[in-house]
């Protein structure tokens, strides 16, 4: 709370008295939103935010550094904790059925931070096309959704963004997000060999811990083993996924503006 409250305390008001807050995740919805904000209220002295898990890949740590120097201003890192510190902590892998990295990585320190502001306004970068989502982080607060506000879509967002000339990282999220597909875990084993052997590392310590086999994927998503290690063996043996080979002939990752952070999306 210490650490909540100093970094409250840094932060600049308005004209308005109050605390204008723009969540960034560095997706490309809260990027447009961003820039735009920026753009259009160029007196105002917005307070951007992200919430880290510490398990982001570099590029996107890069990207955050990026979105700094072209908004001009320093992004606040909220954080409680890491991904690595809470499994050592539980003695446990989150999954779809015990999601507490979600709502102790993002969801607290967001709220936490937030109470400790002036009267704060919440911008969140939800789309004019999604208006079934809703903000899961502006109970008790002021909320606004300027991309619904300025009736901007998927087409204008992306389009903005390319105007812009940002680049949106090929993953946002956590790169060992329990939600991810399998081609994603490949990708990880491939690109990244020594967060999935890190990975791998996790499940088994978890796994003596706990006396049963444990895993960041569901047993019953697919057909394949639901063990890192077990799937490593079967690529290093060769064994290929279901249109690898279209995938081989472009980025693994795919477009981010269809694979976008799944669950924790601020």
């Amino acid at each position: 709370m210490a650490e909540y409250k100093a970094l409250a305390a840094e932060q600049p008001l308005a004209a308005d008295g109050r605390h204008h807050v723009v969540g960034l995740s560095g997706g490309k919805d809260s990027c447009a939103m961003a820039l735009g904000l920026v753009e259009r209220h160029p007196a105002v002295p917005f307070v951007f935010f992200c919430t880290p898990t510490g398990d982001e890949l570099p590029e996107m740590i890069e990207h955050w550094l990026s979105l700094e120097a072209r908004l001009g201003r320093p992004m606040v890192r909220v954080t409680n904790g890491t991904l690595d510190s809470w499994i050592e902590h539980f003695k446990a892998l989150p999954s779809s059925r015990m999601r507490w990295c979600t709502r102790l990585l993002k969801i607290e320190p967001c709220l936490t931070f937030l109470s400790l502001l002036k009267d704060p306004v919440l911008y969140v970068g939800l789309r004019a096309d999604e208006e079934e989502r809703k903000g899961i982080y502006s109970e008790g607060v002021d909320t606004r959704f300027p991309l619904r506000e300025w009736g901007w879509g998927l087409d204008a967002v992306v389009a903005y963004l390319k105007t812009e000339g940002v680049q949106i990282p090929r993953r946002t999220d956590c790169a060992r997000c329990y939600e991810q597909r399998l081609d994603e875990w490949q990708t990880l084993w491939r690109e990244r060999p020594e967060i999935y052997a890190s990975a791998e590392a996790q499940e088994e310590w978890v796994s003596e811990h706990r006396g049963v086999s444990h895993s960041f994927r569901s047993r019953t998503r697919d057909t394949w083993p639901a063990r890192l290690s077990e799937l490593r063996a079967k690529w290093e043996a060769g064994h290929w996924l279901r249109g690898e080979g279209d995938r081989r002939q472009g980025s693994l990752f795919g477009d981010e503006q269809e694979r976008s952070c799944r669950v924790c999306r601020l």
